[in-house]
């Protein structure tokens, strides 16, 4: 079910919500959090539905901010807000509720959003493409327990992923980190059975990639060496490989979403490495809630200072 509402106020949606629920028979809220995703009209739509597919793992109430720009002066001066309210099968497994906000609205968003929260239930701000310098005190960012960035979706990822570092505040995290979920946990696996200390590493991947640098300040935080970067073709993160004293340690994903994985003195052998969709992520990132130390550690990780050799 869909009732669009025009020029209207957190009160109206509200009550919205309540008519949405009980015209489909369901008047209890069985939600477990607030997911508020900022983002702007040409993005909303894919952003929207990976949440839509993540709340079939938790159900949420989605609140999509989408700060509109008027092309006249006039509608440039007129303060209002426009509401889109989905319940039912629109909206996956909760409720979505689309605010798309003009003029002096869009300066004060929080006071749109905060109404319309959960209450007693944690709330997750998501910015898909650009975010605030320094996301715990934006006026949206402040309302959470956690903050979700993306650094594949910015310009000049190095230079951002540097502001991330000095802003960072418990909480805030970055889907480049979530994308290397599988990639830890198969390094942490390699080196469970090689069980032998690393000396040297390397990370492969195209240049300018976040992700490979974030696991490269991770890998130098977490095993005291220093990690080289090696840029290829891509796409993305491509190979990890750790030299031991018996031989070297390899993870290597040119493409596709399968790996081999080779340990020194046995065969190598194929292991599951898929690049996975936002929505997959997304959902990742809404099972906890605590703050992400590991992705501190990334952040603040020793920066390599090496110049990166291209093959």
């Amino acid at each position: 079910m869909r009732i669009d509402l025009t020029d209207t106020t957190a009160s109206k949606i509200n009550k919205a919500l309540v008519q949405g629920r009980r015209a489909i028979g369901t008047p209890a809220v069985g939600m477990v959090l607030t997911l508020v995703i900022v983002t702007d009209e040409e993005n909303a739509y894919d952003a929207t539905k990976a949440a839509e597919e993540a709340s079939h793992e938790h159900p949420s109430r989605t609140l999509v901010v989408i700060k509109r720009h008027p092309r006249n002066l006039r509608d440039r001066t007129r303060s209002h807000l426009d509401a889109e309210v989905r319940v039912g099968s629109e909206a996956g497994t909760g409720e979505t509720v689309v605010l798309r906000t003009y003029g002096e609205v869009s300066e004060h968003a929080d006071s749109v959003v905060l109404p319309l929260l959960l209450p007693d239930a944690p709330v997750v701000v998501w910015w898909p493409v650009e975010a605030p310098d320094n996301p715990a005190k934006d006026p949206l960012g402040a309302l959470a327990q956690r903050r979700i960035t993306d650094l594949y979706t910015v310009e000049r990822p190095m230079e951002v992923l540097e502001r991330r570092v000095r802003a960072y505040a418990p909480g805030d995290t970055d889907l480049a980190w979530t994308r290397l979920t599988l990639w830890r946990s198969m390094l942490a696996a390699a080196l469970d059975q090689a069980r032998v200390p690393v000396t040297s590493a390397v990370v492969e991947a195209e240049a300018d990639n976040p992700a490979a640098e974030l696991l490269a300040r991770w890998m130098e935080a977490r095993l005291g060496v220093r990690v080289d970067r090696v840029v290829t073709d891509g796409p993305v993160v491509t190979a990890v490989r750790l030299g031991t004293a018996n031989g070297e340690i390899v993870v290597d994903r040119p493409e596709g979403p399968l790996a081999t994985m080779t340990l020194p003195g046995q065969p190598s052998r194929s292991v599951a490495l898929k690049v996975r969709p936002t929505s997959e992520l997304i959902a990742e990132e809404l099972r906890r809630l605590d703050a992400d130390e590991m992705y501190a550690v990334a952040l603040r990780g020793k920066a390599g200072k090496e110049t990166p050799v291209h093959v």
